[in-house]
C-alpha cells in the first residue's frame, strides 16, 4: 500500500498541500487529475524529495517512502549535452546492468548512437521512459507521459504500463485528456486546492467529469453568452 497521511506543504502564508490523505493499492494503475494550481507539481516534488513537506507521512509497503522507491518521469526532461541516447541510459543504468537497451530499442527504434540533442521532443520522450524502465523502480510516477507521442507510441505506452502494474509495480499516472486515463487506470482521484477530494474506481470513471465540472451548465452558459455579445 502507497499511503500518505496529513501531508502539508506551504509557501509562506500560502498553503499548497493541505493535510492531504490518501492510499494506493499496490500493483495497480492509478490515475491523477486536477485543474492548474490544485498542487499536483508540489505534490510530485514532494515525493521526489525535491520539496520537504511541513507536516505529514508518506510510506510505501509500511516503510518511509523515498528516492529509492520511485522512478519518475518529468513533463519536461533534462539532457545532458553532448551525450548519445545509449551514453544517457547508461548512466541509469549502473544499478541495473541486466537493462538491454537494444531489446527495447527494438520497439521504440531511437538513433541511440545520435547526440540526444539532435532528437525530436517525441524522441526524447521514449528515451526517457527507457531510461525510466531501467532503473526497475517499485513505484511509477508519469507526468503527462503521453504527450508529444504519436499514435502508435501512446499505444505501446499504454501496454508497457499495464504490463508493468501486472509485474507488481505501482504507477501513478497524470494526464490533461481525460480518456487517456479511463482507458488506462485502475483509479483516478482528483485533487483540489490541495486536497484529495474524490477516488473513483473503474465502474464510475463516466461520472468523474461531472463530477469535476459540476458548474459545467453555468459555463456554458457564460460561454454562449460571450460569444454572442
Amino acid at each position: 500500500m502507497f499511503k500518505i497521511s496529513q501531508l502539508t506543504v506551504s509557501y509562506g502564508q500560502h498553503l499548497v498541500l493541505n493535510h492531504l490523505d490518501w492510499e494506493l493499492p499496490k500493483g495497480q494503475i492509478h490515475g491523477l487529475v486536477g485543474l492548474n494550481g490544485a498542487g499536483k507539481t508540489t505534490l510530485f516534488n514532494t515525493l521526489f524529495g525535491i520539496i520537504k513537506a511541513q507536516k505529514g507521512t508518506i510510506s510505501f509497503d509500511n516503510q518511509p517512502f523515498t528516492k529509492n522507491h520511485l522512478g519518475y518521469l518529468e513533463t519536461q526532461n533534462y539532457f545532458y549535452s553532448y551525450l548519445t541516447g545509449r551514453e544517457h541510459l547508461r548512466i541509469f543504468q549502473f544499478n541495473n546492468p541486466q537493462f538491454d537497451s537494444n531489446h527495447w530499442n527494438s520497439l521504440f527504434n531511437l538513433p541511440l548512437d545520435d547526440l540526444v540533442e539532435t532528437y525530436s521532443t517525441g524522441m526524447k520522450k521514449k528515451l526517457a521512459f527507457m531510461a525510466l524502465l531501467c532503473q526497475n523502480k517499485p513505484f511509477l510516477l508519469l507526468d503527462e507521459p503521453f504527450n508529444a507521442l504519436d499514435l502508435e507510441t501512446n499505444q505501446q505506452l499504454r501496454l508497457i504500463i499495464k504490463a508493468l502494474a501486472d509485474k507488481g509495480k505501482t504507477v501513478l499516472v497524470t494526464s490533461h485528456i481525460m480518456e487517456s486515463l479511463t482507458l488506462l487506470c485502475d483509479t483516478i482521484s482528483y485533487l483540489e486546492n490541495g486536497k484529495i477530494v474524490f477516488c473513483e474506481t473503474k465502474e464510475n470513471f463516466a461520472n468523474i467529469e461531472q463530477r469535476i465540472f459540476h458548474q459545467q451548465s453555468n459555463l456554458q452558459e457564460k460561454i454562449n453568452s460571450l460569444i454572442n455579445s
